[in-house]
């Protein structure tokens, strides 16, 4: 694992685009397609900002999520539409997007469908991660209903789970198919969240998922 700290964040978002545009071009020198895993939240748009007006053969990139709340895609709180907002917008525009919500069903109902439809996406080629200040990545919640069945050695390749703080269920990549993607970048800001990985790297799995999924990969941080 490789750790780069970063000046500040303007300058961690401009690396991080980088280095994963410099991952799909390798991987489309050498594959048919690159397939590129996401994930919501706050920190992750400035970064797709970036890469959306990036030349590269977009038509080429198979666009997924880590995970997603189990919202239809026009809802506020839906992963999909910040990265149809923000990432494929632009050049990025030509990228295939697999989605994940399926109207009128569960996220557990759902989840072996949208398994099938990425079967043929594994391993993942490129990989964006971030963390919470509890050492969730995905939605791998510690102690989440369906976080333990996520996390274990042969979990499917997608999983529902439900975290008690949450308002809504989700549905995740499990922990095995995140940690088998061939790049991998994990993305944190400020102290505290710099904290908790450090602590992460002292506690078991079950405690703190991140540590189960960025062996290998590297952490883009700043303050």
């Amino acid at each position: 694992m490789m750790f780069n700290e970063n000046a500040d964040r303007d300058m961690a978002i401009m690396n991080v685009a980088h280095a994963i545009t410099s991952d799909l071009r390798k991987c489309l020198l050498q594959h048919e397609f690159a397939s590129f895993a996401v994930p919501g939240g706050t920190t992750p748009g400035p970064i797709f900002d970036a890469m959306s007006s990036v030349e590269i053969n977009w038509d080429r990139v198979h666009v997924m999520l880590t995970d997603e709340r189990w919202v239809p895609e026009d809802h506020a709180r839906s992963n999909a539409g910040l990265v149809k907002s923000r990432l494929l917008t632009g050049n990025a525009a030509a990228a295939k997007f697999i989605s994940f919500y399926r109207d009128g069903m569960s996220a557990k109902e759902a989840a072996p469908l949208v398994a099938s439809d990425l079967a043929g996406e594994v391993p993942i080629s490129v990989l964006l991660l971030g963390m919470g200040a509890d050492m969730h990545t995905a939605s791998l919640f510690p102690g989440a209903t369906g976080t333990e069945a996520a996390m274990s050695r042969d979990a499917p390749l997608v999983c529902a789970v439900t975290p008690a703080d949450q308002p809504e269920a989700r549905i995740t990549l499990s922990a095995p198919a995140l940690d088998g993607a061939m790049d991998k970048h994990l993305v944190i800001f400020g102290d505290d969240k710099r904290a908790a990985f450090d602590r992460a790297q002292t506690l078991s799995p079950a405690e703190a998922p991140i540590s189960a999924v960025i062996s290998g990969g590297t952490v883009h941080w700043a303050a």
